[in-house]
């Protein structure tokens, strides 16, 4: 079964760190995915634009649809990448993002099934 990894966090606070802790940081990312991908549980990743760079289309009282730049404004978490895992059950998808290196800018690793909608 398919899950989305998606990786939460404040994409300000990894925005703001110095080369060297950013060059840290992805180092951690990399040994993530050299210990996963063998595996065939773990897809490629992609990362997001911060949110600065992203639109919200949302229904209009009118029904039509109105477009407004970012995410809400009040939120402090965004979600800043997504991977498919391809594993067995919930808990095996758990177990393997409970390896993601959380530092700088992550505050959370969400897993969700993923929906599989066969046509009849």
């Amino acid at each position: 079964m398919q899950y989305a990894m998606l990786i939460c966090g404040d994409d300000r606070e990894w925005a703001a760190l110095s080369a060297a802790d950013e060059e840290a940081a992805m180092t951690g990312i990399y040994a993530w995915f050299e210990r996963w991908q063998p595996t065939g549980k773990v897809g490629n990743g992609v990362e997001l634009q911060p949110r600065e760079t992203a639109k919200t289309v949302r229904a209009g009282s009118n029904g039509q649809p109105v477009v407004t730049d970012g995410p809400y404004v009040e939120l402090k978490e965004v979600v800043g990448s997504v991977i498919v895992l391809e594993c067995a059950d919930l808990d095996e998808a758990v177990e393997i993002a409970a390896s993601w290196p959380l530092g700088p800018g992550v505050s959370a690793v969400e897993v969700r099934p993923m929906l599989s909608r066969e046509e009849g």
